[in-house]
């Protein structure tokens, strides 16, 4: 791995879908910071521990697809680092194990720090070991869930419920049911990145055998799909501020609906994958700034 240079590396890891990871440790641990038993220790750590468990899935991702060919001439998605030659399978594989042994020391660090009750380190255990194997499987192995159309349950249970929930959980070593709107807001709106890529890459997956929950639906419930996801994610933390009686501070991610209106529009009128390129930074920029300004209204309401 010495001849490849970092960027390629860099590339590899796909920042640009890195602030999924940072959108659900910020929304928990804005929630958790209303409580005495906030920690700015436990939250780096699960910082860390979460962009470590991306950038596993975005490497075991450029590996499963690019042994499964759907890595070709005809994806109109960024090309990744096998595709191009850059780095071999057996590198990859090697980058993987590496990234494992990252990701557990970091995970057993947070673990350690946040907990003392042993029922609470076992499960957190379990439930980290779990989101290794979905960072793998979603594309590797016989029978990847990513190909069978289950990326998108996977993508709201791990950006969403556990990502948020799990890091108030580790917070405040409890759980208050009302986060789990604002978790499941900010699932829905990482589920919306993934329909995005999905959407573009939609004739592709499709002749490749990858089937995805848009190709299951087809292109024009993939958009109508896309405008659920962003209402139902501005409807759960409008939910979540209402239940919670947020004073107008508490509203602060009001801001970021004219983005996803114009987001959403252009969803539902782009005629073909080709149109549909350029959204994933939108999409991003939307996730991105909606978790942002939630974060900062809880915490300065």
């Amino acid at each position: 791995m010495s001849s490849i240079t970092l960027s390629t590396w860099l590339d590899a890891a796909r920042p640009k879908t890195l602030p999924l990871a940072i959108a659900c440790i910020l929304c928990g641990s804005a929630v958790a910071a209303q409580t005495d038993r906030f920690s700015i220790t436990v939250t780096l750590l699960a910082l860390v521990t979460a962009l470590l468990l991306q950038i596993l899935s975005n490497l075991a991702n450029d590996y499963g697809d690019a042994v499964k060919g759907t890595d070709n001439d005809d994806r109109l998605g960024p090309k990744r680092a096998i595709q191009q030659g850059l780095v071999t399978t057996t590198t990859m594989k090697k980058a993987m194990a590496l990234n494992i042994v990252l990701t557990i020391l970091s995970g057993a660090a947070l673990v350690l720090t946040a907990f003392d009750q042993t029922a609470d380190i076992l499960s957190f255990i379990g439930l980290g070991a779990l989101a290794i194997v979905a960072a793998i499987c979603y594309t590797v192995g016989n029978k990847p869930y990513g190909y069978r159309g289950l990326g998108d349950l996977s993508v709201l249970i791990f950006f969403g419920w556990l990502g948020v929930a799990g890091t108030y959980y580790l917070q405040t070593g409890s759980l208050s049911s009302a986060v789990l709107l604002p978790a499941t807001a900010c699932g829905l709106l990482a589920v919306g990145v993934l329909n995005i890529n999905n959407l573009r890459d939609i004739d592709n997956d499709k002749a490749c055998g990858k089937h995805t929950l848009v190709v299951r639906m087809g292109p024009r419930w993939g958009r109508m799909y896309h405008q659920v996801l962003l209402t139902g994610a501005f409807g759960c933390f409008a939910l979540y501020a209402m239940l919670e009686h947020a004073p107008l501070t508490g509203w602060l991610f009001i801001l970021a609906l004219p983005l996803a209106i114009k987001h959403g529009k252009a969803v539902w009128s782009s005629p073909d994958g080709e149109t549909v390129r350029p959204m994933m930074a939108d999409i991003v920029k939307v996730a991105l700034l909606t978790n942002c300004l939630f974060a900062i209204g809880v915490l300065v309401s």
